[in-house]
């Protein structure tokens, strides 16, 4: 039987440039998106980090920017996928005493927002639902997968500054949600202004703990091999 290992020795092939794109690639699909849509005057010029500016849903609906966003997402929600794997197979390799789940956690997140995905830029009360159902799961299911990476390499002295760093910034991720919902409930429609600016900057924080973690990757030489067992 052949088995995928993630090892940190020069075999096998080096996981950091594809850790690179994992993080990469979402952040550059959706911000083009918004630049080709600002360039075609779909959408009004705004800063998506702040007040009364657009969606990231909005970025992918119309013009080239519907090819271009879902040309994009779909194939890093791939990635996505694949790096939880070998995130499972690195943590186990190193931490044998312990079952991790993130692999399957991961692959349902990368599903649920290629669901999201492909009903962008659909009318009806059914595309509406998939959105929505899509990127509520993906943003949970993610959150609980870098917590559960965050809080296992803490555990060890060779990661633990790169799991604390990680567990710090889970930890302001999720009171940036947190907030969110409690200003919902407090601004009421006036909460619609900053609405968008807190996704955009949910998943540009989702992202960064992607690009921390690989970079973590490339200073332990973290490499993927085949063994025998």
């Amino acid at each position: 039987m052949v088995a995928i290992v993630c090892v940190s020795d020069q075999s096998g092939c080096r996981l950091y440039p594809l850790g690179l794109l994992v993080a990469l690639l979402p952040l550059l699909t959706t911000h083009l998106c918004l630049l080709l849509n600002f360039s075609q005057e779909t959408l009004a010029w705004c800063n998506p980090y702040w007040l009364d500016c657009h969606s990231i849903s909005a970025t992918g609906r119309q013009g080239v920017a519907y090819f271009v966003f879902k040309g994009g997402m779909l194939p890093a929600m791939l990635l996505l996928a694949l790096y939880w794997w070998l995130n499972q197979y690195w943590l186990r390799h190193h931490f044998t005493h312990k079952v991790f789940a993130i692999g399957w956690l991961g692959s349902l997140a990368s599903v649920a927002l290629s669901v999201y995905t492909l009903s962008l830029g659909h009318d009806g009360d059914i595309p509406y639902l998939l959105r929505r159902t899509g990127v509520v799961t993906y943003l949970g299911l993610t959150f609980i997968c870098q917590l559960i990476l965050a809080a296992t390499l803490s555990q060890s002295p060779l990661t633990r500054s790169t799991g604390r760093h990680l567990l710090t910034l889970s930890t302001l991720t999720l009171s940036l949600a947190l907030l969110s919902l409690a200003l919902d409930a407090s601004m009421g429609e006036g909460y619609e202004r900053i609405e968008n600016a807190v996704e955009w900057s949910l998943i540009l924080l989702l992202n960064l703990h992607v690009l921390l973690s690989v970079r973590l990757w490339k200073r332990l030489g973290v490499r993927m091999t085949l063994q025998h067992q």
